[in-house]
């Protein structure tokens, strides 16, 4: 079975203060071992050196003496010449001195058994209880020569300590079990929320509640999922609208293709009849081409976010071959074009992705506007963008309907845009470009003065101005 990440994070808590406390304990028998060691034997051999004075001062009252220095928390260990060995205070956990300390100690020489005594990586040597982990000095007691070994008796100094100690970190672990339950789960509860909001967008719920209010990386991660659950409900309903959206323009041709074929079977049908039927099954089959080429060249688009590849592009070039296209229209309607360029204008970007901009711009323009108006293009250059303005004296895009222009399918006069071939992809294409070339597109539009769209994209180069 596995662990939950609630009993995990425990283990990880409890585990990282094992071992935490394992390591400080071992720094600290290591600071003892190297500094506190000889610093303790030191300070204990000034004291066995006043006891050693004191006695050779007051021979008589030696044992005496000694006693007293038991009950104040010393142990002491003599030994004397004829080899008799007196104890005083706490009895000692083992007499492990050999005869030849001794033996050295009763000549004259110090013993530093403390400072001497065998380092261990657990533990200090500070609670062995042994004859061998003392100072040693000898005594002058009249005629009689001794040789005393001397040690703090730490039971008196620790005994309450060690247990006030173990009482507290009882106490403490008991204390902290709980505190630390409380706090694994207010950290695990919010990713386990995250999980189940995980599950609910993977079977297709997006509407989120989750703890926001946060304000650490948990909350920060709470607000960016909430957030992707939002971006993903538009997407799945942008998606489901676009299905939609597709589905009802291939029928709508589809429905018309079928219904004027079965017309053109009837023998009986006049002549007239039968071509007018066949120009709308060939209209209705341009649409339709149209519309899968837009849909191809959308769906390429939207998969390739990069450009592969940018080299420097003339604008005012690309604009003249775009309305080239566009001339049959432009002479029909006699709609008046002029273009006001700087020389040399250029933009970086990808060349035939950037002529279906224009070229989607100026039908558009030359679509929505009565006979006889006009269209001005102009193009400049601002700091490190080239700027190019597409604006025509038509009637005008209603307010309202300006936030939709740029949705796919989004026709203003479904209708009037049907007769015209338009397949409403045109600008959602456009402003698609646009961004891939790092650009942005803005339209303003009054009714009965006209719009514009204006394009910003990353130049190349540019020079003087000229009129064309």
């Amino acid at each position: 079975m596995k662990a939950s990440l609630y009993i995990r994070v425990l283990i990880i808590i409890l585990y990282t203060i094992a071992i935490s406390g394992m390591l400080g304990y071992y720094a600290a028998t290591l600071y003892y071992h190297w500094h506190l060691k000889s610093h303790n034997d030191a300070k204990l051999f000034l004291a066995a050196e006043t006891i050693q004075m004191h006695i050779e001062k007051f021979p008589n009252v030696m044992g005496d003496y000694l006693g007293s220095l038991a009950y104040l928390g010393y142990q002491v260990y003599v030994y004397d010449e004829a080899g008799n060995e007196m104890f005083y205070g706490r009895d000692f956990g083992k007499n492990d001195l050999s005869s030849i300390v001794k033996e050295r100690v009763l000549r004259g020489e110090t013993y530093h058994g403390i400072a001497e005594f065998p380092n261990h990586p657990f533990s200090t040597g500070y609670f062995d209880n042994l004859t061998s982990n003392t100072v040693g000095v000898q005594v002058q007691a009249s005629a009689e020569r001794y040789a005393l070994f001397l040690r703090h008796d730490s039971s008196i100094y620790f005994d309450e300590l060690r247990i006030f100690f173990q009482l507290m970190f009882v106490l403490s672990l008991l204390f902290c079990i709980p505190y630390f339950l409380f706090s694994v789960r207010y950290i695990v509860q919010p990713i386990v929320r995250l999980m189940e909001a995980a599950k609910r967008v993977a079977q297709g719920q997006y509407s989120l509640q989750l703890p926001t209010k946060r304000k650490d990386e948990i909350g920060q991660l709470a607000v960016q999922f909430q957030k992707m659950g939002a971006a993903l409900e538009r997407t799945d309903r942008a998606k489901k609208e676009f299905v939609a959206n597709v589905s009802h323009e291939i029928q709508s041709p589809l429905t018309s293709i079928q219904g004027y074929a079965d017309s053109l079977l009837q023998e009986e049908l006049p002549w007239k009849e039968r071509m007018r039927y066949a120009a709308i099954i060939g209209q209705e089959t341009r649409h339709l081409a149209a519309l899968s080429r837009q849909l191809l060249l959308l769906s390429t688009l939207e998969h390739d976010g990069r450009l592969s590849g940018k080299r420097s592009i003339p604008v005012r070039q690309q604009l003249r071959q775009a309305l080239q296209t566009l001339e049959w229209q432009l002479a029909e309607k006699d709609i008046a074009v002029r273009i006001i360029v700087q020389d040399q204008l250029t933009v970086a970007g990808d060349e035939v992705l950037l002529m279906q901009v224009w070229s989607n711009l100026l039908s558009n323009a030359v679509k929505h506007i009565p006979s006889g108006r006009s269209i001005i293009i102009e193009g400049m250059q601002e700091e490190d963008c080239s700027v190019i303005s597409i604006r025509d004296t038509g009637e005008g895009i209603p307010e309202e309907q300006l936030p939709y222009i740029y949705d796919r399918f989004y026709r203003g006069d479904a209708a009037r845009e049907r007769r015209t071939g338009s397949t409403g992809l045109g600008l959602s294409i456009v402003k698609r470009i646009v961004h891939m070339h790092e650009g942005s597109i803005h339209v303003v539009s009054k009714q009965g003065k006209g719009t514009s769209f204006t394009v910003r994209i990353p130049s190349g180069h540019s020079s003087n101005g000229k009129e064309i």
